[in-house]
């Protein structure tokens, strides 16, 4: 099988840029001086102006927003209405919409995986899955190789595959880098998960080296969720977007393990995974594992169209280069067989972002003099299926990578009122950093790693799609900190119910919201926009990110 690149292993760059330290991020001063309402316009950015394009979008009448249903259209002309009413201009051509070929794959839970001697049970010992788009996939006698954590990484010096042919063969992978359990070691980042420690890397880099199934071993700790969320997440309907080769690049399949029928798969093949595993922390690491997989993955498939929204604020000076904010406007719909409520109205994840989107781009219209670069906002669907919006724009711009200067993303944003502190989601990956620094310090703020970077948070959400394609990606919220004590009182006390929501029917708009945290990133998020458009120089990835611009 043809191997392929990664965008983020290409490591050449474009004329205007250079890889830099993120304090030195803001090196360039703009050529054009502020706008002489660019204060006002600011300040005019408060919480009762985002209200009102989020309680419409987490109402009941939109359904819960979910793509191909009339929640999608009631959707799509809001956006397209409020969009217009700001002056923006259709992004796509003559059109706000990009068309986006959505596949639904549903396997016959009826399925057992048999290695050597044992049959696992589907959901209890193991899942598996296809994303290839055929009614049965049969997978016959294959034989294991353990290929450690799965990662061709030249950056690190790490290649679990060299030397390795895989054709035809399943690999046993570990979850997460080899980093998380060795962070004295200095390899890869530490605790803190690169993109290599991502599942959907694994299953990519599998199926680049030729293999014909990849099975991760699921561990509650390097995997930041249990095995509950896997049983649950990868079984049932799957959603992909519609492929040139029906899914024949991909490996024939997509499974986890539980930690237990790893360990006796091992047992069975005369290895001990705990040895294996300690091997594959110290340095790139496989082994064939003498015992044979073969399980047949049954599927059912129906193809549909989904649409993410596109608007621009044409550039005053450089209008074919653009900043892109992305937020992504679907969620999870209705369920008819719940009694009561059965609306997952998404108020929180992701109608605040949205209606963020919304507020922003008034606010660069009613600048006096429109930045040098374009701003575009991409407001994609499906992310809740697997960034599949974000994912289809990224590999089918409309605007030309090469002429993307960054992406600066917006999901789930803060109702738990202002804080001190910018929680900043991948920390130390971009000069983006410099111009976050910038904005925050204006507000009295200052940047703090994100909570439990261990769990790859920034690999999650669309922004993401942007990185891989070499794109400076920024994501960033608000922080831990309260403001002050009233705000501590209320945070304590809506974070409970805020957590507890997610991605449940009791995330909806609630009056007693305290928006002023989406206002103070709102405000944040348009002044590092205003800066990198009007900046000298486009900003670059740190040399230590594992993505580079191609």
């Amino acid at each position: 099988m043809k191997k392929i690149l990664l965008p983020f292993l290409v490591t050449s760059t474009l004329g205007l840029m250079a890889c830099a330290d993120t304090d030195e991020s803001v090196s360039a001063t703009n050529e054009m001086s502020t706008p002489s309402n660019f204060e006002s316009v600011y300040n005019s950015i408060d919480a009762e102006q985002i209200r009102a394009p989020l309680k419409t979008l987490a109402s009941d009448e939109f359904e819960g927003r979910l793509p191909t249903t009339v929640g999608e259209q009631k959707t799509l002309d809001f956006l397209t209405k409020e969009f217009k009413k700001a002056g923006l201009e259709p992004g796509n051509g003559d059109s706000f919409l990009q068309e986006v070929a959505l596949m639904e794959i549903t396997a016959d839970p009826n399925m057992q995986l048999q290695i050597g001697e044992n049959q696992f049970e589907y959901k209890k010992d193991m899942v598996a899955s296809s994303k290839r788009e055929r009614a049965e996939i049969n997978l016959n006698e294959s034989e294991l190789v353990f290929v450690g954590y799965g990662v061709n990484a030249p950056e690190y010096d790490w290649n679990d595959y060299e030397g390795l042919d895989v054709e035809g063969k399943t690999v046993v992978i570990l979850v997460n880098d080899p980093g998380f359990e060795n962070p004295d070691s200095g390899k890869f980042q530490g605790t803190t998960m690169t993109y290599y420690g991502r599942w959907s890397y694994k299953y990519e880099e599998a199926s680049r080296q030729g293999a014909a199934a990849a099975l991760i071993v699921h561990e509650t700790a390097p995997a930041s969720y249990g095995w509950s969320v896997v049983a649950n997440s990868w079984s049932g309907p799957q959603y992909g977007l519609v492929s040139k080769d029906g899914g024949a690049s991909r490996v024939s399949v997509e499974g986890w393990l539980t930690l237990a029928a790893a360990k006796k798969v091992f047992s069975d093949a005369g290895l001990d995974f705990e040895k294996e595993k300690a091997n594959a922390m110290q340095g790139p690491y496989s082994k064939p594992m003498d015992i044979k997989a073969s399980i047949t993955v049954k599927n059912a498939f129906e193809k549909s169209k989904s649409y993410n929204f596109i608007a621009t604020l044409p550039g005053s000076a450089l209008p074919d280069e653009h900043i892109i904010y992305t937020a992504h406007w679907d969620h999870l719909g209705k369920d008819e067989t719940l009694e009561g409520d059965q609306i997952y109205n998404g108020a929180h994840d992701n109608a605040t972002g949205t209606a963020a989107t919304i507020v922003m781009a008034n606010a660069f219209a009613q600048l006096n003099t429109a930045p040098k670069r374009s701003i575009t906002f991409l407001i994609v669907t499906a992310e809740e299926q697997g960034l599949l919006g974000s994912k289809y724009y990224a590999d089918n711009p409309v605007i030309p990578i090469n002429k993307t200067v960054a992406n600066i993303n917006l999901d789930a944003m803060n109702v738990l009122g202002k804080t001190k502190d910018v929680a900043v989601v991948g920390m130390g990956k971009s000069q983006m950093e410099g111009y976050l620094e910038k904005a925050a310090t204006r507000q009295g703020r200052h940047l703090t790693q994100e909570d439990r970077p261990e769990a790859g948070y920034y690999y999650r959400s669309d922004h993401f799609s942007f990185a891989k394609q070499g794109v400076p990606a920024l994501y960033a919220e608000g922080g831990t900190e309260p403001f002050d004590e009233e705000t501590a009182t209320y945070r304590k006390r809506m974070n409970v119910i805020v957590t507890g929501c997610y991605h449940q029917v009791c995330d909806q708009y609630r009056e007693n919201w305290d928006l002023s945290g989406i206002a103070q990133d709102t405000q944040m998020l348009f002044e590092v926009g205003y800066d990198v458009a009007n900046a000298n120089e486009w900003p670059a990835w740190n040399k230590e990110s594992e993505f580079q611009r191609k």
